[in-house]
């Protein structure tokens, strides 16, 4: 998702000013994409620079700093529309850091790429634990902040399969090569999948 879109989003219900674009935009995605006003106004400012939003036509006093509320146009509204219409591609999302991390991890002489394996899915593990207390505590009616906090915790589900999987393969690996460096081979590690399951009874 782009900030651009998001704002436009939010401007399709009726004109706002930039610190109300903010606070919504933060609280429709359950505070997971922060963002300063500044960000907020050089997005804005683009946007009008393109003919997606305009300042509000309504009279209206600008606010203190001297800025205007600002309002979709019918361009707008035709980007906004695209953008839901049309599917998020995979090569359209940003890289997979810790794909690449433990590419490089092989890479590189003297990595322990077990012990990366394994604090990676610590680390994973913890998070999806705190994801599932958050939806606990959360409001039924909150729907839009429920569908975000249940993605980040299926992609937490999914990483640490895919962790145990990295985990399965870098053992065959050493099985089927005793003179490999120390730091590019795991000793076989426990099965995993009790604990992933686990977790997924105390959603």
């Amino acid at each position: 998702m782009s900030i651009k879109h998001g704002l436009l989003a939010l401007l399709q219900v009726e004109p706002k000013y930039g610190y109300q674009l903010r606070g919504e935009f933060e609280a429709a995605t359950g505070s997971t994409w922060p963002l300063n006003i500044g960000q907020v106004y050089t997005t804005l400012t683009r946007l009008e620079r393109d003919g997606l939003v305009q300042p509000a036509t309504e009279a209206n006093e600008d606010e203190g700093d001297g800025r205007s509320r600002y309002e979709i146009t019918e361009a707008g509204r035709a980007e906004l529309a695209n953008w839901f219409s049309t599917p998020v591609t995979r090569e359209s999302r940003p890289r997979d850091e810790l794909a690449i991390k433990l590419a490089l991890a092989l890479a590189v002489p003297g990595v322990d790429v077990a012990a990366v394996v394994q604090r990676q899915r610590a680390a994973t593990m913890q998070s999806m634990q705190e994801l599932t207390r958050l939806k606990r505590g959360s409001r039924d009616g909150d729907i839009s902040w429920l569908l975000v906090l249940e993605s980040m915790i299926f992609a937490a589900e999914a990483e640490i399969r895919w962790l145990d999987h990295c985990e399965a393969m870098l053992s065959r690996r050493r099985t089927t090569s005793p003179d490999q460096q120390p730091g590019t081979a795991t000793s076989p590690g426990r099965d995993r999948s009790d604990e992933t399951q686990e977790a997924r009874a105390n959603r």
